[in-house]
């Protein structure tokens, strides 16, 4: 029996409607991440694979991400913001656009230490700020810790990224909370002194420089070796292979270790599925794949490190609570540039 034509109507609109409510309704979660797509998008997808939780994604400059949340403030449609280095949480959260984690099954994947004050983020991965060493000049056993990178024996034989690089301010932050502020500002005179180069260019030109005979020793971020050994690029390929890791001040406070990291957003309108997303984020699955993919090791600790990070040696990191690097990174700013760190 046909309907009615009015009926139908009535029908076809009822079905609209019920189909828009239920596209309204349907399963997201908004990303903020300051971590370039390809590095983490790969993972938010096997995330919707599994859940059926629709991730949006949003990439850009940490700094502007965070701007644009301050500006968005109550509107904003963020549920989560991902960024590197706990310098940069911080500052996140000194902005107020972070709301307390309260998921057990989150908050206990993850070491205390790695979690922001008041629980306000919490640390996904680890990457790690050695030394490295030109294997062909520097005897390994020569090196004891960072402060090496200050003794006159060494001079003209550094080679380090800028001071407004929030990689080294993270480091001199560190340095502050275990040294005090003689000793490290001590030491970052003695590494400015013992420079072979301006402090210019990445944490990859820096490894370059060692490679060429610029400079015997350089300080940078382990990932960074990781990319250059699996690059397509014969060049650093070679580059990678001149160099060797030293883990600084094993028999003292550790390698200094540093954090990308992740929280729920104030005005989070989706916090349920947000929360699922951190606890993706922190299962085996996705911190191998982290791991595997991105050279970091994992911040869940029972979590096996890939090939290449067991390649490169075990070690001792320095399990200082992040939040000492954001507290800290103002002091250390002034100090770095008292000691003429440009």
């Amino acid at each position: 029996m046909r309907l009615p034509k009015v009926k139908k109507l009535l029908s076809l609109s009822a079905v609209a409607f019920a189909l828009s409510a239920s596209i309204a309704h349907a399963a997201t979660v908004n990303v903020y991440s300051a971590r370039k797509e390809a590095l983490i998008k790969p993972v938010l997808e096997q995330f919707t694979e599994k859940t059926g939780i629709e991730v949006r994604l949003l990439t850009g400059n940490g700094d502007a991400l965070l701007a644009r949340l301050r500006n968005e403030g109550a509107n904003s449609p963020a549920d989560l913001f991902l960024t590197v280095d706990a310098g940069n949480l911080h500052r996140a959260a000194e902005a107020g656009i972070f709301q307390p984690l309260t998921s057990d099954k989150v908050l206990q994947s993850v070491p205390a230490h790695l979690h922001g004050a008041d629980n306000l983020w919490i640390g996904l991965s680890l990457r790690a700020r050695p030394i490295f060493y030109a294997k062909e000049r520097v005897d390994p056993s020569q090196l004891s810790g960072y402060q090496d990178l200050a003794d006159p024996k060494w001079d003209n034989d550094v080679c380090i990224r800028s001071s407004d690089n929030i990689y080294n301010q993270s480091l001199t932050a560190a340095l502050l909370e275990h040294w005090g502020e003689e000793k490290t500002e001590a030491w970052a005179e003695g590494l400015v002194s013992n420079l072979a180069k301006p402090p210019v260019g990445g944490d990859r030109d820096q490894i370059k420089a060692v490679a060429a005979g610029v400079c015997d020793l350089a300080v940078a971020n382990t990932y960074y070796l990781g990319l250059m050994e699996a690059s397509s690029d014969p060049a650093e390929r070679e580059a990678a292979s001149k160099v060797g890791i030293f883990w600084p001040n094993q028999d003292s406070f550790g390698t200094h270790v540093n954090v990308s990291g992740i929280g729920l957003t104030k005005y989070a309108k989706n916090t349920d599925e947000a929360q699922q997303l951190i606890a993706y984020l922190l299962s085996d699955e996705a911190q191998k794949w982290y791991a595997a993919t991105n050279n970091e090791y994992p911040a869940v600790s029972d979590v096996e490190w890939s090939e290449r990070l067991q390649a490169w040696g075990d070690f001792k990191m320095d399990d200082i609570e992040m939040r000492y690097l954001g507290e800290n990174n103002a002091a250390a700013v002034k100090l770095m540039n008292r000691a003429g760190w440009r």
